[in-house]
Formats: structure tokens, sequence, C-alpha cells
């Protein structure tokens, strides 16, 4: 049997949620906003690796890591 590796969750303001979805490789949760989509995945090999991507052309992937120093201003998105 597979390992469950992670698990994901998804709250709105409506109250509605979606908890313990496992997932052994990786889980992605698609937000759709009028046209746009903003998509958020998760993958859990080796290393933690995230990507985020808001639209057709915007998007960042890196690691767990490298998404914290982001995030702290420690590094700079290319």
């Amino acid at each position: 049997m597979s390992e469950i590796r992670m698990t994901g969750e998804l709250r709105t303001d409506y109250e509605c949620e979606t908890t313990g979805m496992p997932a052994e490789h990786w889980g992605e949760a698609v937000f759709k906003i009028a046209e746009e989509e903003l998509v958020v995945e998760v993958s859990v090999e080796k290393n933690v690796i995230v990507a985020i991507m808001a639209g057709e052309d915007a998007m960042w992937k890196g690691t767990l890591e490298g998404l914290k120093m982001l995030l702290k201003g420690e590094i700079k998105a290319r």
C-alpha cells in the first residue's frame, strides 16, 4: 500500500472545509477568479517543492526553504 506523505485542507469563508485529503507524491489547489487561475502545487519527493502559478505567464517554483526565504525578503525572485 502507498504511504501518505502529506495531507491537504481547504477552507472558505462560507464555512466550507475539506480536510485530510491524502497524497503520496503531490497535491494541487486551484482557485478560479473570473477567467484567471491561481494554482499552488506541492510535491513531496526528496525535497519539498512548491510551485505557485498566477495565470498563464506568472510562475515561481522552488523548494519550501526557498519560498520561506523569498517571503522573508532574504532572496529575490528571478
